[in-house]
């Protein structure tokens, strides 16, 4: 497999993969499919998975909770403790956990112990899609970064949108214990996919964990990191709720429900897309457009709650403005982390979840203080709105520090 020396910035790729971009691409895609399938299917199974284990709803979402703690505890940890690996190494090893993980998941007997495997499975899900990101920057030029890192992170889109249904599907005809073995055999096959596409990088023997967390004492990371912890948060306050929106407020037909959850899906793909598109322009309108355009639109929700089509149209812009931030957020983590790049592009997938506990939580308290279902979209808006001002922030302490954005190739 072929390797070259890092480029400056704006030069050739540093990795050339040994079949050609494309498919390295689609592994890395289909890997991020595989893991955002991973993440989401339980909540559309879980009345199956709750009563195959004799638990209420309520207990069952405890392997939700346990899964994104393993998310938020695995991406600093396992990135850490493989410094010394190079990124198709530390990839491979992730992959193997996360095929076992699931394997585990379907082999534990009891409630207890299926969360524990839950959160085994989750450890390495941030550093999966961190290091995917970095993987596909690297294996083109500079100017289509975002292209690169938005083409893998479509791979959570899709499985929103393919991945989640179907594993509902197979839950509810063969058990949830199948729809988490075909998702674990997903995983061994994209391991297959790596070792076989993906170029191999050359790892740094000489780096640690002390240097790789050191190196995250830049602000810039630090505030993006915290950009995405609220600014996604607004997407999970809504998409938590919308089944109940539709069902008490909207009062949709039973079926519509899914025609909803469907369009969110597109909306995700599209914004993922549109999102890479903007980066390869304009990081910072990127940013902007996505926090700015997302509080419009949660706005809007909380007006279109008994308009059943206007609600449709905006359920699709909600998650297109809302997931364009994620290509941004990321190929911001590569220009400003320095040594600890991939510790700080799987900390922001972290900082994702972190958004999905605070939007949740947030709508939560919204509903249980009888502000309504409207409040929702206020709460949403106010998340987005503060992603803005701490971007916004971050902009401000790097023009009055006078270093340049765009100074770090991607090594």
């Amino acid at each position: 497999m072929t390797t070259q020396t890092a480029p400056p910035a704006g030069g050739p790729p540093s990795l050339v993969p040994p079949e050609g971009r494309t498919a390295a691409l689609l592994v890395l895609t289909f890997g991020a499919f595989v893991v955002g399938t991973g993440e989401f299917a339980i909540m559309g199974m879980l009345p199956e998975f709750a009563a195959s284990l004799h638990l209420s709803t309520a207990d069952a979402g405890y392997a939700i909770t346990a899964y994104a703690l393993g998310v938020v505890v695995g991406a600093p940890l396992i990135t850490i403790l493989g410094a010394r690996l190079s990124r198709r190494e530390l990839l491979l090893v992730l992959l193997l956990l996360f095929g076992f993980g699931n394997l585990l998941s379907i082999a534990m007997p009891s409630a207890g112990l299926v969360e524990v495997a839950r959160f085994i499975t989750g450890l390495p899900h941030g550093a999966i899609f961190g290091v995917s990101a970095l993987v596909a920057a690297s294996m083109v030029e500079r100017s289509r970064r975002g292209w690169a890192v938005g083409r893998v992170l479509s791979g959570i889109a899709i499985s929103t949108l393919v991945g989640a249904p179907f594993s509902t599907f197979a839950a509810n005809h063969f058990g949830w214990r199948i729809a988490y073995l075909i998702i674990g055999l997903f995983g061994f096959l994209t391991f297959a996919g790596v070792w076989r596409f993906i170029p191999a990088d050359t790892p740094n023997r000489a780096n640690s964990p002390l240097r790789e967390v050191t190196a995250l004492g830049n602000a810039q990371v630090l505030l993006t990191l915290l950009t995405a912890a609220i600014g996604f948060g607004g997407m999970f306050a809504i998409y938590t709720y919308l089944t109940s929106v539709l069902q008490n407020v909207t009062h949709v037909p039973e079926w519509q429900v899914m025609v909803y959850m469907v369009i969110w899906g597109l909306g995700m793909l599209a914004g993922a897309n549109i999102g890479a598109w903007l980066v390869d322009r304009n990081i910072n309108l990127a940013a902007i457009f996505a926090l700015a355009g997302s509080a419009l639109a949660m706005l809007v929700f909380t007006a279109l709650l008994h308009n059943n089509i206007a609600l449709m149209v905006d359920v699709f812009m909600i998650p297109a403005s809302v997931n364009a931030l994620g290509p941004a957020l990321q190929t911001r983590l590569m220009d400003f982390a320095g040594d600890a790049q991939t510790l700080a592009a799987s900390l922001n997938h972290s900082a994702f979840n972190i958004a999905n506990a605070l939007g949740a939580s947030l709508g939560s308290v919204l509903l249980g203080q009888q502000f309504g279902y409207g409040a929702l979209g206020v709460g949403g808006a106010l998340l987005s709105i503060g992603g803005l001002v701490v971007y916004l922030l971050a902009l401000f302490i790097l023009k009055k520090s006078g270093v340049a954005e765009e100074r770090l190739p991607i090594t």
